[in-house]
């Protein structure tokens, strides 16, 4: 299978450290695939469970065309960062727009709602009253289970289905090479 390359995105402050390890283990030990971490700002990010993370990208300089899919972590960061930041949500609409795959785990699903690509879709989130109100409002069709995946989108729920949400998004990597 060729190489993949994956822009993961977590929250400078306060991302989900098993939603981020998970996943990227999955991606560069299992996969041997290039992942590109970024944020809102370059730096030491620093998870919620204490991990730190070097991040040498910000969002703003990462275009598409570099990427095969986008992996956006979760966490108590991802509302005060992520949630209503233009570059990023610009970002989705784009990696959504060329049909790439297009993930986030946990409290960063608010982050697709907000873009309208899950409008009619059926996704899932972390259940917090704020992160529901925010799929009603987007006409989200929320399901309560661990991950779910809708064409080109993955959704997982939270830590508890980080290893899940990595092998979903494997599959649907390794379809779009054989398609």
């Amino acid at each position: 299978m060729a190489d993949k390359k994956i822009l993961m995105v977590i929250a400078p402050h306060e991302f989900r450290d098993e939603e981020f390890t998970e996943p990227y283990e999955h991606f560069t030990r299992e996969k041997h695939w290039d992942v590109v971490v970024a944020s809102t700002i370059p730096g030491t990010a620093t998870g919620m469970l204490g991990k730190t993370v070097e991040v040498k990208e910000a969002i703003t300089n990462q275009d598409p065309d570099d990427f095969d899919a986008i992996v956006i972590v979760g966490g108590m960061g991802s509302p005060t960062h992520l949630w209503n930041n233009p570059s990023l949500i610009q970002l989705v609409k784009d990696f959504n727009s060329q049909d790439k795959v297009v993930a986030a785990i946990c409290l960063s699903g608010v982050v697709l709602a907000k873009t309208g690509i899950l409008e009619g879709k059926k996704a899932t989130v972390w259940d917090s009253e704020e992160s529901l109100e925010e799929y009603e409002k987007w006409k989200v069709h929320y399901v309560k289970q661990d991950v779910v995946v809708d064409d080109n989108i993955i959704t997982a729920v939270g830590p508890t289905a980080a290893k899940a949400f990595a092998q979903e998004i494997s599959n649907a990597l390794s379809r779009v090479s054989v398609g």
